[in-house]
């Protein structure tokens, strides 16, 4: 049976995480659980100190309940080191299309994202394979790759 995960992101303003990879992955903003119409209200309910709650969105969900839960969770340190773990976004298509086709949707995607705060570090190496893919950072610098 496969175990359920949640995929928990560290990061300095969560608010502004959710809402960007909520419109990068196609997610959500995650609604509170049942019982709590807030989730400052769910984590109150916890236990959670006043002075640690803050009124932004901190969770994403897939709208089709296919992927898992992320929660960008706020924490002071900043991240000094390249990313053990990154997102890689398909947006090429299939195999079978050009490839000047695939550059052109991973262009027109890397451009996107970057109009929601993104930044394009430049196409990655193909080394003579048939691919193409653009690296980025999001708006707290963490690296991820469309494809």
């Amino acid at each position: 049976m496969p175990v359920r995960f949640e995929l928990v992101i560290d990061c300095a303003d969560p608010d502004r995480l959710a809402r960007f990879w909520a419109a990068a992955l196609g997610y959500q903003l995650a609604p509170p659980p049942a019982g709590f119409a807030t989730w400052n209200d769910f984590y109150r309910d916890l236990g959670i100190p006043e002075e640690d709650l803050d009124d932004g969105a901190d969770r994403i969900s897939d709208p089709d309940g296919n992927g898992p839960s992320i929660w960008f969770q706020q924490v002071q340190d900043p991240r000094v080191v390249k990313n053990r773990l990154h997102f890689d976004i398909h947006a090429s298509g299939a195999r079978t299309d050009s490839i000047e086709t695939r550059r052109q949707r991973v262009d027109a995607e890397a451009n996107r994202l970057a109009g929601l705060g993104a930044t394009i570090t430049g196409a990655l190496p193909n080394e003579g394979l048939d691919h193409y893919a653009v690296g980025m950072k999001d708006p707290e610098g963490n690296e991820f790759d469309i494809n």
